[in-house]
């Protein structure tokens, strides 16, 4: 099917969304709460800036205050003010939702802050500046036009904070395991298993699959997580540690959600626990034909914890690239350095922000066409 192509951002770029809200005089009006909230107020104060007001879908208003303000109907924002820019402070999939921040962005203007989850480092101008030329090395190591679309269409995204670059250039999951050789895929290992529910979804679109393994660090989601397997009544082996590049103790930031990463951070969203750090490595037991790596942050120390059973098994891989702002191209480069003898893809379904964008790697050959 066509689809829109785009190229990277111009370089040097001149100017991002953060330069752009500086310069202009009118109120910033914060679109949402919680943790998003608490990091974009945070950004805001390293220009000089702060919000003028927030609000909150209608059935979250219930008149209390975040950050000394109270917390508003989008209606009252139209009343008290007669131009302003909207900041979106939070991530969804939901379709009703982005379609009203579409709407929204066809009357008003309206950014969607690119928001690391991991680490603190934001994608901004001086990082695309600084590290262009590893940008150019990962664009050129994918392997399809449309990936490289996607590239370029994410990256101007983060520099611009626009909702036009998000919506185009989406798949469904279904798509994404069209991709996979299907009927040689027998060990899988989920490495990020969260609640079980990746790996109902390898069930559903990967008829072979005889060997399975879930890695989750939460407690809770491990708890999850075992339920889903129980329900299913498959057997799989199940271990309750985080994904690293050593077998060690380690303190993990739980939060009994997706946002559960291997590195502690202060939030009032997270509590800190010790969990077992495993390479995987010393957990693949079996045929190994697919690897998922979707763990907060910790990708690349996962992968380096993956570097026997990768080059013994030659499995495909599955990798989340949207965790920390330099997994774009460093993720990229480190993996086509490892691994020569890969195709490399981008796809990513519907999100806002930028997330749910994966690195597809496929031994060389293997695409179904």
């Amino acid at each position: 099917m066509p689809y829109k192509r785009y190229e990277l951002p111009a370089f040097p770029c001149k100017a991002d969304m953060w330069d752009e809200l500086k310069s202009s005089n009118r109120p910033l009006i914060i679109y949402g709460m919680g943790n998003g909230a608490d990091k974009l107020i945070e950004r805001l104060k390293k220009y000089g800036l702060e919000p003028s007001d927030i609000f909150a879908s209608d059935g979250f208003v219930r008149g209390h205050s975040f950050h000394g303000m109270r917390v508003k109907s989008f209606s009252e924002i139209c009343e008290l003010y007669d131009d302003f820019i909207i900041l979106v402070s939070f991530a969804t999939k939901r379709e009703e939702v982005i379609g009203l921040i579409k709407e929204y962005s066809d009357r008003y203007d309206v950014y969607i802050p690119d928001m690391p989850i991991a680490k603190e480092e934001y994608f901004d101008r001086e990082l695309y500046n600084q590290h262009y030329e590893e940008i150019a090395e990962a664009y050129n190591t994918l392997s399809d036009e449309y990936s490289r679309s996607l590239y370029c269409a994410v990256l101007h995204y983060k520099l611009t904070g626009r909702i036009e670059y998000l919506l185009p250039l989406c798949s469904d999951t279904e798509e994404i395991y069209r991709m996979l050789p299907e009927e040689k895929i027998e060990g899988y290992i989920d490495v990020g298993a969260y609640n079980g529910d990746t790996v109902k979804e390898a069930l559903k679109y990967l008829s072979n699959l005889k060997y399975i393994t879930a890695v989750e660090p939460d407690r809770k989601n491990f708890k999850r997580l075992e339920k889903t397997v129980q329900k299913e009544g498959i057997e799989a082996c199940l271990e309750n540690a985080a994904a690293w590049c050593e077998d060690t103790d380690g303190s993990f930031s739980s939060s009994g959600n997706r946002n559960s990463t291997a590195v502690a951070t202060a939030s009032h969203e997270h509590t800190s626990e010790l969990v077992k750090f495993r390479k995987i490595d010393s957990i693949a037991k079996h045929r190994v034909d697919l690897l998922k790596y979707d763990v907060e942050g910790a990708e690349y120390e996962a992968l380096v914890g993956s570097e026997q059973t990768i080059t013994k098994n030659k499995p495909c891989l599955l990798v989340s690239l949207y965790h920390r702002s330099e997994d774009i191209y460093a993720l990229i480069n480190y993996l086509r350095a490892k691994y020569r003898d890969y195709d490399f893809y981008l796809r990513r379904t519907l999100c806002i922000p930028a997330w749910e964008l994966n690195l597809i790697m496929l031994p060389r050959g293997e695409k179904k066409k």
